[in-house]
């Protein structure tokens, strides 16, 4: 098992500043509250919805059709357009948390990431000529894929501008626009289209998805990764777990995930929730005191009493399950 810890993608030196960083973007966020929209199920559309909670000022539902839950009412799209344009959270993540955290999340993260999707591709016999990256953020997983020389061309698209600079400045090169705002024409089609985390911040999965299905070659792959919303950090925390936040409109689970991609037409080809902190999450907020285990003798034993002993294995349980709160899906465009 990994050894990563919160500690080494989040240094607590850092966190302070990155809280204060947060909030101010909630507060931007609130100030457009009268504009935000009523949405039907972001995975299967059904329209019924009963709510889960209220953070933030943001409020949760569920959709008992598919179980994915989700914000709703929403900003607008014109409202997260304006949003991350001029974020001070990420601003913040790029100048600070991002450069201090490199190192390690290059090790623990992305090398394994660039590995897991090397093997895919090389599974699924698909061709690695071009690929784009949806929201490439810092750079890390493009600069570290080019290293590897698999991929003629790596590209990154990263609508933000400080993130979008700080990928030039890696050598990467950089579509500085929304995804939906690309002329395939003007870029050409990839063998790999690859996001990750960020279809949980989206308006409209359903039209992201059909964006990078336009980008995509036929017989190309599609790879995502979100937050588990029935894994086992974000079932547990619920409104404690720090993946709900303001920024993630989306709580998709393995089942809804693969359910929207196969009504977009794809051929769903796995599946897996690959996560290392959910135990470590938990565990810490119940240390802190946030989060009781007064009534869970069991989860007091493994995450507490006998950490040691059982908190690799349990965590291990949990990826072996798809219920850790990482998930992945993988599919292909008809050919």
């Amino acid at each position: 098992m990994s050894s990563l810890k919160e500690e080494d993608i989040r240094p607590q030196d850092l966190m302070e500043g990155q809280r204060v960083a947060a909030l101010t973007d909630l507060g931007r966020m609130l100030s457009r509250r009268s504009e935000f929209v009523r949405v039907d199920c972001p995975a299967c559309g059904a329209k019924e919805r009963t709510p889960r909670f209220t953070k933030n000022g943001m409020n949760y539902v569920d959709c008992p059709a598919c179980r994915t839950f989700y914000v709703s009412p929403r900003p607008s799209p014109a409202v997260l357009d304006w949003f991350y344009a001029d974020s001070p959270n990420y601003a913040y993540w790029n100048a600070h948390i991002f450069p201090a955290s490199e190192p390690a999340r290059r090790q623990h993260i992305f090398r394994p990431r660039v590995d897991r999707l090397l093997d895919i591709c090389d599974r699924y016999g698909v061709a690695t000529k071009a690929l784009l990256e949806v929201g490439a953020g810092f750079g890390t997983f493009c600069s570290e894929l080019m290293s590897r020389d698999r991929f003629t061309r790596v590209v990154g698209v990263e609508p933000t501008p400080g993130l979008a600079a700080t990928c030039r400045q890696r050598g990467v090169e950089v579509i500085e626009k929304p995804v939906e705002h690309i002329d395939v024409d003007e870029v050409g089609q990839f063998d790999v289209v690859a996001n990750f985390e960020v279809i949980e911040h989206l308006f409209s999965p359903k039209e992201f998805v059909g964006h990078m299905q336009r980008l995509l070659r036929p017989g190309g792959l599609m790879m995502l990764t979100c937050p588990n919303g029935q894994g086992f950090d974000v079932e547990t925390l619920g409104p404690l777990s720090s993946t709900v936040d303001h920024e993630h409109l989306n709580y998709f689970n393995p089942a809804s995930l693969a359910g929207l991609l196969t009504r977009a037409g794809m051929e769903v080809l796995e599946s897996f929730t690959p996560g290392r902190l959910d135990a470590e999450l938990v565990r810490n907020q119940a240390l802190s005191g946030a989060y009781s285990l007064a009534n869970q003798p069991f989860l007091q034993k493994v995450l507490i009493d006998e950490w040691d002993a059982h908190g690799a294995a349990f965590q291990e349980f949990l990826v072996a399950r798809g219920l850790s709160s990482n998930l992945w899906v993988v599919a292909r465009k008809a050919r």
